[in-house]
């Protein structure tokens, strides 16, 4: 069973991260290339350093990273807001049906009230079916109306979460 880590910047973890998210998005997309890690390694990157409250959780198996949450504080809160953007959320394409994003997923409450949020929020495109229907699941609550993504087009839907329980179903 995999273990959960809450960890902040290690590099091996980020790029296992990245790697993941590489892979995962690519599978989800039915693209036949996986970007390489020059590329994605900065996506993670780019949360883990936008705030000493982001946040890196991953999935363990073994000592193997099988999965990820990359989260930060989310630019559209207004002043006195601890909100949280979930901003990246991959599962190793090996390790899709075992439980890991679910489990992932449920911590993340626990994780993001410790770390002082209130709330927390991600965008999921629309036709991406299981992840909605994980974070329907889990709690997560629609907010207002679908939009395009911004390079692919794709219809994306905000979700938000109360973590300041600390607990998800």
């Amino acid at each position: 069973m995999a273990s959960l880590i809450t960890v902040t910047a290690d590099p091996e973890r980020v790029d296992a991260a990245a790697r993941i998210w590489a892979e995962t998005t690519a599978a989800r997309d039915g693209a036949e290339d996986v970007a390489p890690l020059e590329l994605a390694r900065p996506l993670i990157r780019t949360v883990l350093d936008s705030s000493p409250r982001s946040v890196l959780l991953v999935a363990d198996d073994d000592g193997r990273t099988i999965g990820f949450a990359a989260m930060e504080p989310w630019g559209r809160a207004r002043e006195g807001q601890a909100i949280a953007e979930v901003r990246y959320v991959g599962v190793s394409p090996g390790a899709w049906g075992a439980g890991v994003g679910r489990r992932l997923m449920a911590a993340v409450p626990a994780v993001l009230a410790q770390a002082g949020y209130e709330q927390a929020v991600l965008m999921v495109y629309t036709d991406n079916t299981r992840a909605v229907r994980l974070y329907e699941g889990l709690g997560w609550r629609v907010q207002g109306t679908p939009v395009p993504h911004p390079r692919s087009g794709r219809l994306e839907q905000l979700y938000v979460l109360d973590v300041s329980g600390g607990d998800a179903r």
